[in-house]
């Protein structure tokens, strides 16, 4: 019987912003690669602003000065995430560039199993400085965890999976396989409308007996939802199973240039009170 390689996390990657000074996320890139004795790639950028010119006259513009000292913030932002890290030389690695952070992270997540990012709204007005967690979600082609700025830490102990039968949740699923293994109580749930619960239960057994095949013992579930978007019976449910990690597709596509997200993909980026892996 021919065996298979067991799926692993081998490299986590991080963002970084140049101005953060909150550690937790980084913290929790540190901790799933101190689990996987994985490798952990920090990256951050900075993009330079286009000239502004107004009645032929140049109001703004980047000058050497500026340039050199945007290099100089991401040189010392390294010094930072090194200190934080504390990892030995070999298993830690810094990248910078000048360039759109959304651009510079969705090329360099190349390198790695998973993407560690701050879950912070609102970041789309910045686009030279900030991280766009959303589009970059929808771009890197690659697991990514979104940690809320109020979470501190991440066991992934208890993980409950939001199941579609989808392509997003499918690669969801198989992407998480490595923390599942190790987490102690795994549900798998579907929202599903009055009409789908046979169906649903068929669905999530399905995907129940497929991770028990690689040694995740999960539990099932379904919930019918009414007249609430489906979103909120899945958080009510990591809630009351206190679950620290959603695990879900991320549904979204792009439209004349902008990404624009599902319903219950935005409502758990806005809503969730837990840390969320998601796979598009």
């Amino acid at each position: 019987m021919l065996g298979f390689p067991v799926m692993t996390i081998a490299a986590v990657m991080v963002y970084v912003d140049v101005a953060q000074q909150a550690e937790a996320h980084v913290r929790i890139a540190r901790s799933i690669a101190a689990r996987f004795d994985a490798a952990l790639i920090g990256v951050s950028a900075l993009a330079i602003k286009p000239t502004f010119v107004a009645e032929g006259v140049i109001i703004e513009e980047v000058t050497a000065d500026d340039l050199k000292k945007m290099k100089a913030d991401l040189a010392e932002k390294a010094k930072w995430f090194q200190d934080v890290v504390g990892f030995p030389q070999e298993r830690v690695e810094w990248r910078w560039d000048i360039e759109y952070p959304v651009e510079f992270l969705v090329n360099e997540a190349r390198s790695a199993d998973l993407v560690v990012v701050k879950n912070v709204r609102g970041q789309r007005d910045d686009p030279y400085r900030l991280l766009d967690p959303a589009e970059s979600v929808l771009r890197m082609g690659r697991p990514v965890i979104l940690v809320p700025e109020h979470v501190h830490d991440l066991r992934a102990d208890r993980i409950v999976v939001g199941w579609k039968d989808a392509r997003e949740a499918r690669l969801a699923v198989r992407d998480a396989l490595p923390l599942l293994r190790k987490a102690t109580d795994v549900t798998i749930v579907e929202i599903c409308t009055s009409t789908e619960q046979e169906a649903a239960r068929d669905r999530v057994r399905d995907v129940v007996k497929y991770l028990g095949r690689h040694g995740v013992k999960a539990k099932m579930d379904f919930r019918v939802h009414l007249a609430e978007p489906a979103a909120f019976p899945l958080l009510r449910m990591a809630k009351d199973l206190e679950a620290d990690l959603i695990v879900t597709g991320a549904y979204g596509h792009s439209r004349l240039g902008e990404w624009f997200f599902g319903g219950v993909t935005r409502s758990l980026l806005g809503d969730a009170p837990c840390c969320l892996m998601m796979s598009h």
